[in-house]
This record gives structure tokens, sequence and C-alpha cells, in this order.
């Protein structure tokens, strides 16, 4: 892909969750939340709103179906979690206390609170993301909890602001499908994570093959349908950089809120993606 290509996808992939960002003290309501923002925003994204934006879903119970507890979702600030994952990286990671934790794609920041609790005092986390936006929300949330263990950096995937062997574990939640350089963002990942440190991500992959006019829909690629790739290329991709003990596990019932997430008067997305579980290791 043409480095022209990508930036055409980053900046389109910036502008939609900036947008979900800014709409989102107007979007959270109680326990309630639209999954794709407020109808300006999706305006201001010139995003195509999905089946599931017709009505407003619990928190609690899209929650539920990514694989999280109402203990997980009443821990954190109204706005932290925002249900745009496609699955719980942090019950998948099994982090113990004192590590050290970095989340791709880190939006309001409710996975990062979830794994501090679990790194305890003595651990930390660094969230990543790549609009402002996100980053003052996510900070205002944790001056809302007053934690000390978790802290929030502006930056791309593909340019991790963080040092070499520092994290024990990486997570991302539904953010490295978004990405036009997926190799690169397992690249910054290796680089990033200790010798013997571990993936837990949770993300789409592709089931078949994506029709062409879905892998060049911005909209659909900003929200998580259109670039998706298969799991015999991430396989690939992570032995190329150079992790080890490859496992991916495909999550067939995720169909069913993926489903959810089809723009109407287009084909359904659940035909050819799925969620699933990345985990790998970095040789120690």
């Amino acid at each position: 892909m043409k480095n022209q290509e990508q930036e055409r996808i980053r900046d389109k992939v910036r502008e939609f969750y900036m947008n979900i960002a800014k709409s989102g003290e107007e979007d959270v309501k109680g326990d309630t939340t639209t999954c794709c923002g407020s109808p300006e925003a999706q305006s201001k994204s010139g995003s195509t709103p999905s089946s599931c934006c017709e009505k407003d879903h619990s928190l609690e119970e899209m929650s539920k179906k990514l694989g999280y507890s109402k203990e997980d979702v009443d821990s954190v600030p109204v706005g932290a979690n925002m249900a745009l994952g496609c699955g719980n990286p942090v019950a998948l990671a099994s982090l113990k206390p004192g590590e050290t934790v970095v989340d791709l794609g880190s939006g309001g920041g409710f996975d990062c609170f979830l794994a501090g609790k679990e790194v305890g005092k003595n651990g930390k986390v660094i969230g990543v993301d790549m609009t402002s936006e996100m980053i003052s929300k996510a900070r205002n949330n944790a001056a809302k909890m007053a934690t000390a263990n978790v802290e929030f950096r502006l930056g791309e995937i593909e340019n991790l602001p963080i040092a070499d062997n520092e994290a024990d574990i990486i997570m991302s939640n539904c953010v490295i499908n978004l990405s036009p350089d997926k190799k690169r963002v397992y690249s910054e990942a290796y680089r990033v994570l200790k010798p013997g440190g571990r993936l837990a991500i949770s993300d789409v992959v592709a089931t078949a093959k994506i029709p062409e006019k879905i892998q060049k829909d911005l909209e659909l690629v900003s929200a998580c349908l259109g670039g998706a790739v298969t799991i015999k290329k991430i396989r690939a991709m992570l032995k190329e950089v150079g992790f080890q003990d490859v496992n991916i596990t495909s999550n067939d019932e995720s169909r069913d809120f993926i489903k959810d997430w089809t723009p109407k008067n287009s084909e359904n997305a659940a035909d050819y993606i799925v969620s699933a579980y990345i985990e790998a290791i970095k040789p120690g």
C-alpha cells in the first residue's frame, strides 16, 4: 500500500474517532450509550449509521457480549467504557501484580483502568491513542478515579512513544484492524515488549474475502468492517516480526454483534469477519 493511501486511511480513522470522543459526553446517559456515536458525530465523521444505532443499548448488555462483567462496567467512570471493542483483552492477558502493560488504541481508558487494578500499585499501564480528544477524555477519567498507575500518551500504534523492552504485555481491543500497516504495528509491539513479553489482543479477522467495495469504503474501514485480514496473514506477519507461540482463536458467536455494526443497505459484515483473540510471545 502506497504511503499516500496509508495516510488517507489514518486521517479518516483519526477524524472518525475524534468525533466519537467529542460526542461522547452527549451520548452517554446513565448506563446507556449508542454504539457508534451521536448523529452529530456520524455526520461530522461521514459515517453511515448501523442498525444498532437505531436504538440505545445498555452498556452492561453490550459489554457482557464482549466478555466483561457488570462489576467491570460499574468500576469505571461514565464515559470510560465506550463499547467500541470486540472482546475483552484484559481477561485474556492474565495480568500479574507489578507488570507493565501497554494498550494500543486506548480510547476512553476502559481496558487500561481494568488492567491497572490487576497489576496493582507496583505495576504500570500505558494507554496510547492517535487522537488528542481521546487522550484528553481518558486523562479526565483517570483524574476521576484518582489512579496513580495508569497514564495516557498521544501517538500512533505504528510508531509507539515507548522505549524498547519496556512492557510485559501489549493489549489492544479492535484497533489493529484500523491500521493500514499492520506488520509495522506488530513490529513496534515486538520492540516495546521485554524478552518473554506477550501479546493479548482482541481484534476482527477476515474469514472470507472482503468485497473490494467494503475494503475501499473508508467509513466502513473506520467502523472496523473493511480493514480486517485473515488469520493466516496475521500469523505470517507475527512470525516474520519474530514472535513465537502464536495462537489465534476466532469467536464465531461474535457474528451476532457484528451484524449490528453493518450499515443499512450494505452487505452483512458478519459474512466476512469475526472477532478473534490473538496471542504470541517475544522470545526470552
